[in-house]
C-alpha cells in the first residue's frame, strides 16, 4: 500500500519516544530526525519536511512547558497536526448539487488513471441519489472511447462519445450540452492525458474548458509520480486552474510523497483517492481521516460511510440479534458481507489497530481463508444453517460429511463452528443489551449516554486520533449509522445499521477478525 511504510516508520519513530524513560531534547531531535527522514525518502518535498520540523520544535519547546504538562500526550498531537497540515491546504473542494447540471472536467498526465476516475467518480454520485454521466474527449489515445464505453456500461452509466470525430472541443461541447438538456446532476468529461512540455495539448486543454465551462476541474495525480509530481501540477493549475485533485493507484508500492507535495504546492485540496481497480475503490479524502489511517489509527467515518454506500441487505441478522439469536446462515451471510466491502487491507485500515493485528496475512490469503469458510458453510443443510450449532455437537459425523463436502478438513469445520459460538454469545449479550436500553425510559437516557462516554473511550485508548478518531466522535458515528438515541436504537445498532458486524463493538471486531485470520499467522491447514 502507498505511503504504509511511511505510516509504520513515523508511528515506530513516536512510539519509541513515547515509550522511552526520558523525554528530552534528545529525544525529541532522535524522534525528528527519523520522522523527517521517511518523509524524504517517500518523496515529500525536503522544504515542506524542514518547516514540519520547525513546527513540531516550536509547538514543543521545553523550556516554556509547565511542570504538570505531559510531554509524550503533546508530542503526539504535534505530530499528527503537523502531518495533517501536511495534505491539508484548508481550501473547501466543490460541492455538487443535485436538480442543476454540474460539469466536472477531468485533467492529467498520461496513464494517471484518469478515465477509470471518471466511472469511479460518476458511480460514486450514483450511488448518492445524483443522476450521473461521462462523456469521452479523450480523441488523441487509441482505444479511449472503448475504454470509458465498457466502464460505462459495466457501471450502468449513460455515455457520449464518437468514433468519427476528431476535434475533442467539439466532443466535449456536443456531449455537455446533449446531458444538460436531460437534465443530468453531474456531467464528467474525460480528456486526453498531456504532458506539460506538449503546449499543443495544453492549449486544447484550455479550449475544452473554455467550451464546457465546468464548474469544477479535477487534476488526476498517479501516486507513483515521485518528485515530479510538484512541478507537472503547477503547470497545470496556472494552464487548467484545477480546484480539485484525485490521488490513483494508492494500492500500489511507491513512495507516495510526491502526490503531498503537490497538493501543498498548488494549494488544491485532495478530494478523492483511488484504492483499487474497482468501481467502488474510490474513498473520499478528509486530511485528518487519512492521516489516522496512515499511523494505524482506522478511520470510523470511512467505514461507515462505505458500509452504508454497500447497501447490504441486514434485516434478518438484526431481527435474531435484537432477539440474541445467532443462526449458522447469519455467520454465513455476515462472510458474504465482509467479502463485498473490498480488500481486507482496506477494510483494516479502516478500523484502529486491525492492520497492525493483521501483519503479514495479505488480501488473497485473508479472502482465500474467508471463502473456504464460506464453502463450509455452503456444504450444509438448511436445517444445519438455521441451529444454533449444538446439532454438530450431539451427531459430529455431519462434522465428517461438510468437511468432505467442501474439499475441507474436519479441523476447519471445528474451526468454523468455534466463530459461530463466539459470534453467537456476543448475539445474546447484544440481545440483553438492547432489551435493557428499550426499558430504561429516561434513565437509559442517561445510562445511554454514559455508555456512549465509555466506548469513545474505549475506542481512543485503542489508538484514536488526538482529538477523536479523525474528526468522528462517537455522537456522530450513531447519528450516521442510524442509531442516535432513540427508544429502539442505542448501542445495539452501533454497527448494525448495514454493517456486517452486525452490531459487534470494536474489540470485538478485532477478535473476530483475528480468529478469522487464524490468530494473524497460523496459515492455510
Amino acid at each position: 500500500m502507498v505511503l504504509a511504510d511511511l505510516g509504520k516508520r513515523i508511528t515506530s519513530a513516536v512510539s519509541n519516544l513515547t515509550h522511552s524513560n526520558v523525554v528530552d531534547e534528545k529525544a525529541l531531535d532522535a524522534m525528528l530526525k527519523e520522522i523527517c527522514a521517511a518523509l524524504v525518502e517517500a518523496d515529500v518535498n525536503i522544504k515542506l519536511v524542514a518547516n514540519l520540523r520547525k513546527s513540531i520544535r516550536h509547538t514543543v519547546n521545553f523550556k516554556e512547558l509547565g511542570a504538570g504538562v505531559n510531554k509524550k500526550r503533546l508530542i503526539q498531537k504535534a505530530v499528527f497536526d503537523e502531518l495533517v497540515k501536511l495534505v491539508d491546504p484548508h481550501n473547501e473542494p466543490f460541492k455538487p448539487k443535485k436538480g442543476r447540471s454540474n460539469v466536472i472536467m477531468f485533467v492529467g498526465l498520461q496513464g494517471a488513471g484518469k478515465t477509470t476516475s471518471c466511472t469511479k467518480l460518476a458511480r460514486y454520485y450514483q450511488a448518492r441519489g445524483f443522476k450521473a454521466c461521462l462523456v469521452c474527449a479523450d480523441t488523441f489515445r487509441a482505444g479511449a472511447f472503448d475504454q470509458l464505453k465498457q466502464n460505462a456500461t459495466k457501471a450502468k452509466i449513460p455515455y457520449y462519445g464518437t468514433y468519427t470525430e476528431v476535434d475533442p472541443v467539439k466532443v466535449a461541447r456536443d456531449g455537455v450540452e446533449k446531458f444538460k438538456k436531460e437534465r443530468f446532476d453531474i456531467i464528467i468529461v474525460d480528456t486526453s492525458g498531456r504532458h506539460q512540455q506538449e503546449r499543443e495539448l495544453f492549449a486544447e486543454m484550455v479550449q475544452i474548458q473554455a467550451a464546457v465551462k465546468p464548474d469544477q476541474t479535477i487534476m488526476v495525480l498517479d501516486s507513483s509520480i515521485g518528485q515530479a509530481a510538484e512541478a507537472q501540477s503547477k503547470a497545470f493549475k496556472e494552464s487548467a486552474d484545477f480546484g480539485a485533485i484525485i490521488i490513483t493507484k494508492t494500492d500500489g508500492h511507491a513512495a507516495g510523497g510526491g502526490a503531498i507535495s503537490a497538493v501543498a504546492a498548488t494549494r488544491t485540496p485532495i478530494v478523492f483517492i483511488g484504492t483499487g481497480e474497482h468501481l467502488l475503490d474510490l474513498e473520499r479524502f478528509q486530511p485528518q481521516a487519512f492521516i489516522s489511517k496512515l499511523l494505524g489509527m482506522g478511520d470510523m467515518a470511512g467505514l461507515v460511510e462505505h458500509v452504508q454506500s454497500l447497501k447490504l441487505d441486514q434485516k434478518d441478522t438484526m431481527k435474531h440479534i435484537q432477539e440474541g439469536i445467532f443462526t449458522v446462515r447469519d455467520l454465513r451471510d455476515q462472510l458474504g458481507n465482509i467479502m463485498k466491502m473490498g480488500p481486507l487491507s482496506k477494510m483494516a485500515g479502516m478500523i484502529p489497530g486491525l492492520s497492525q493485528m493483521m501483519g503479514d496475512v495479505g488480501d488473497e490469503e485473508g479472502g482465500q481463508k474467508l471463502k473456504r469458510m464460506i464453502y463450509i458453510m455452503d456444504s450444509m443443510t438448511d436445517k444445519e444453517l438455521d441451529s444454533d450449532g449444538k446439532i454438530f455437537i450431539s451427531q459430529p459425523t455431519r462434522m465428517t460429511r461438510i468437511a468432505h463436502g467442501s474439499g475441507t478438513s474436519v479441523r476447519e469445520v471445528e474451526d468454523v463452528l468455534t466463530q459461530h459460538r463466539m459470534m453467537a454469545q456476543m448475539a445474546k449479550k447484544m440481545g440483553k443489551g438492547m432489551a435493557n436500553l428499550q426499558k430504561g425510559g429516561a434513565m437509559a437516557g442517561a445510562n445511554r449516554n454514559q455508555q456512549m462516554a465509555a466506548m469513545q473511550k474505549r475506542l481512543q485508548s485503542m489508538g484514536g486520533a488526538p482529538g477523536g478518531m479523525g474528526g468522528m466522535d462517537m455522537a456522530s458515528m450513531m447519528k450516521a449509522l442510524g442509531g442516535a438515541g432513540g427508544g429502539g436504537g442505542g448501542l445495539g445498532n452501533l454497527l448494525g445499521g448495514g454493517n456486517p458486524f452486525g452490531g459487534m463493538d470494536m474489540g470485538a471486531m478485532q477478535n473476530m477478525m483475528q480468529q478469522m485470520m487464524g490468530g494473524a499467522g497460523r496459515g492455510r491447514r
